[in-house]
């Protein structure tokens, strides 16, 4: 069996649900989320691109209806013992093969939450579910109670994150060594990710971004590639992943010579980081992370060119994002608390002069100052 956490872990982290569900009064959950699947269980899949549902009964009793293909992949990779096969047939759905489920399994009339805020679940799923359930069962939103609870990593978990962290490092400097007037974008991109591989790391849950030129000031991946010039920036975006936890970076990387104006992005990237990283300990907010970026950027006249939120949590993700719950962005009232593992990215694109700048690290929070989980430099690099 393919486990990556001791069954103990697993346990631990059943009780943590249960005791919240008890909290909620429900009588079980409808987990679609593939990140719910593989924390609870272990459970490894791409299958949720398809329908799947994993029940978990208040008695903390699991039982997973997904599809033939998964069966073993199920069995091979989770602590799940009860796997139902829903089959493909016309235009039947599975929400009644779940509904019958459910009925055997007694919840006629009961409270049950449902994961509806997830990937893993499609628009017509959802309102497939909630005209199948209306007259059975009481459904309640509990897209957030997993992921709160996923947002405090345990040692078991921190393990893999920093082995992620060093995957992450490795992958930049892999990166940075095919910077130079002429390299093909391609040719970077397949340095990252060939070292993460390499590395026994995974596929990242969204495409590494590498973009230079015009393409610098893009915070997204996009077809084609492009080779540097001269004199040319080209922003990276990318992660460490390793048993699916993530931890990221990003850069922007020069060829040739540093404008001013890049010079003059890049201090205040460099000063806004540090700012966020006095902020990031318990007591604060998301909300209070993104305003200290915020007011650094502000105070120098780039609010037209920073963004409206500055990073994320990380964990164990999967397509078609790796960004978690929660995000910095104003008035975000989550709090930060320790063992949570926080990517702040200082993000600033000057459309007007066709300027990058980024610069983003990964945080593990303690008690107080939270660490940083990259040994990169934060120098401005020119190649």
């Amino acid at each position: 069996m393919a486990l990556h956490f001791e069954r103990s872990e697993f346990s631990a982290r059943l009780e943590k649900v249960l005791a919240e569900m008890k909290k909620r009064k429900l009588d079980a959950m409808l987990l679609f989320a593939p990140e719910s699947h593989y924390w609870l269980t272990g459970y490894d899949t791409f299958g949720f691109c398809f329908f799947q549902c994993l029940v978990v009964m208040k008695d903390g009793r699991f039982v997973l209806l997904t599809r033939a293909p998964d069966l073993r992949q199920a069995n091979h990779t989770s602590i799940i013992d009860d796997i139902r096969i829903w089959v493909d047939l016309g235009e039947a759905s599975p929400i009644g093969q779940l509904k019958d489920l459910l009925f055997e399994l007694d919840l006629l009339g009961c409270e049950l939450g449902v994961e509806y805020d997830t990937h893993g679940m499609t628009g017509r799923i959802g309102r497939e579910l909630d005209e199948a359930l209306r007259s059975f069962a009481d459904l309640n939103d509990a897209s957030d109670l997993i992921p709160r609870l996923r947002a405090i990593k345990s040692p078991a978990e921190i393990a893999y994150v920093r082995k992620a962290a060093e995957l992450a490092d490795e992958a930049y400097r892999a990166g940075e060594a095919e910077i130079r007037a002429g390299a093909d974008e391609a040719r970077i991109l397949a340095a990252m990710q060939g070292t993460v591989l390499a590395g026994g790391g995974d596929y990242p849950g969204n495409e590494f971004i590498v973009g230079s030129g015009m393409d610098a000031l893009l915070c997204r991946y996009k077809s084609g590639r492009r080779s540097l010039g001269e004199r040319d920036q080209v922003t990276l975006e990318f992660a460490g992943v390793y048993r699916h936890y993530h931890v990221a970076l990003m850069r922007t990387v020069l060829t040739g010579e540093a404008s001013a104006r890049h010079i003059e992005l890049h201090e205040a990237a460099v000063a806004a980081l540090g700012e966020v990283e006095k902020t990031l300990r318990p007591g604060n907010t998301f909300g209070d992370v993104f305003e200290a970026h915020a007011r650094e950027m502000d105070r120098r006249n780039l609010m037209p060119h920073r963004l409206n939120a500055c990073g994320y949590s990380l964990g164990a993700r999967f397509a078609p994002s790796w960004m978690d719950w929660p995000m910095f962005y104003r008035g975000n009232k989550a709090e930060i608390e320790p063992n949570m593992v926080l990517f702040a990215h200082m993000i600033l694109m000057d459309s007007e002069t066709n300027t990058a700048m980024t610069l983003g690290c990964t945080y593990l929070t303690g008690e107080n100052e939270p660490q940083s989980l990259s040994q990169l430099p934060r120098d401005l690099i020119v190649r």
